[in-house]
């Protein structure tokens, strides 16, 4: 079992940065390939990042991609989203996911069905 809390959402005018973080309990955590997801309202949820169980390879959404960045610490059991330059199009909930299914070091999932736990989400708000 994993359990997620995610922290650092906040009111952020355009251009302006927010760090997320994403603390996980459980000893398997750094086995995980882990993602964040985020949901507009009236929207779907959508992909925005993921990061292998090692680190050593990440993907993004074309949105995103060059703005945001993933990273973790798997000794502090922690998953980070540094966002840069925020739109007002990047309100939404964010949250962080785990995949427990080991795909290699390289297994980078991209879709919300293969993670198999949430946190709760943080609310990102971006002003114009």
């Amino acid at each position: 079992q994993v359990q997620l809390v995610e922290s650092g959402g906040g009111l952020v005018q355009a251009g302006g940065s927010l760090r997320l973080s994403c603390a996980a309990s459980g000893r398997t955590f750094t086995s995980y390939a882990m993602g964040w997801f985020r949901q507009a309202p009236g929207k779907e949820r959508e992909f925005v990042a993921a990061i292998s169980w090692r680190g050593s390879r990440t993907a993004y959404s074309d949105s995103v991609k060059g703005r945001f960045t993933i990273s973790r610490d798997n000794a502090k059991n922690t998953l980070s989203l540094q966002m840069n330059s925020l739109k007002p199009e990047d309100t939404a909930v964010y949250y962080c996911a785990a995949d427990s299914e080991f795909g290699g070091s390289a297994y980078v999932p991209l879709n919300s069905y293969d993670y198999d736990y949430w946190g709760q989400g943080t609310q990102v708000t971006v002003s114009s």
